[in-house]
This record gives C-alpha cells, structure tokens and sequence, in this order.
C-alpha cells in the first residue's frame, strides 16, 4: 500500500528567507518540504517524480529539440518554451530515476506558468532550503542545480533577463 501525502502551504504571515526571490508556487513547495520532518521529505519527492507528465509529441518526435543534462546521473533532457510572457517546462527522465525525476516534478510544480524573470532570479540553490541536501547525494544535488541553470539558460538565450 502507497502512502500519499499532501502538503499544504503555510499561511501568509509566515515568510520563508527566499520568499522575495521565489514564485509563489515554488514558494509554497520549498516552506512544505522545508517544515515536513526528514522522513516524509524523501517520500514527498518521490511523489513529485509521478507529476511529470510524458513529453508532448512536438518533443518525442523531435527529440534534436531537448537538451540534455549531462550533469545528472541519469539520463535527464528538458526544454523551455515562453508563451504570452508564461514558462512552460518539458522535462524527460526515466522512470528508474524517482530522484531527478521528482526535482523535475518541483520545478514543474513550482515555476510551470511563472513570467521568464521569476525563473530568472529563483536562487540556484535554492533546493537547500528543503533540505534535500540531508537526503540526496551531493553529486545529485549538482545535477538538480545543473537543471536550473539549463532553463534559466534557455531563457537567456531566448532574450529574458532576470530582475535586479
């Protein structure tokens, strides 16, 4: 039997160190897991691993147009599209890697629909406040950063700039 957990986000009084820097969605995602005891946190990314969706077939037949993430363990590729000035994220990672595929389902969570510059200026390390680093290896953790980098990266070249 699976367990499922739902985190809900804290109330708006709280403010979480990041919260100037991250989108609200991502916001809520990193207070949940950042107040979820250390042996929920694990299963809580494990959950984010089934939220991401097969790629569209624009991407799965076109597969020249994804990146990929050499910096990950596993084989990861993403790609990053702005329309009407909203993110939208594709992401592809095997079923055998829960890990980098629930990093993928947190951001995809997190910052699917946030303006270019929200991207832009979320912190690259901003996954410690989760404390992920008391989970996951720290070669994990520079590929989950290596993930972050390749979408802002994406957006850069696109023309977008982050906010001062």
């Amino acid at each position: 039997m699976t367990a499922h957990f739902t985190f809900v986000p804290f109330p708006l009084e709280y403010t979480h160190p990041m919260s100037s820097t991250l989108p609200p969605k991502l916001e809520s995602v990193v207070n949940a897991f950042a107040h979820a005891p250390k042996s929920l946190r694990l299963q809580a990314l494990l959950e984010y691993s089934k939220k991401v969706p097969a790629l569209p077939v624009r991407f799965s037949e076109h597969r020249d147009q994804l990146e990929q993430v050499h910096e990950c363990q596993s084989p990861f590729f993403l790609a990053t599209e702005v329309e009407n000035n909203k993110v939208h994220l594709f992401f592809e990672a095997p079923p055998e890697a829960p890990t980098v595929r629930g990093f993928a389902g947190i951001l995809l969570e997190g910052l699917e629909d946030a303006t270019p510059e929200e991207v832009l200026n979320v912190p690259d390390d901003f996954y410690r406040e989760m404390g992920l680093s008391e989970l996951i290896t720290p070669m994990r953790l520079r590929g989950m950063n290596a993930i972050l980098n390749r979408l802002k990266g994406q957006l850069k070249t696109a023309g977008y700039h982050a906010t001062a």
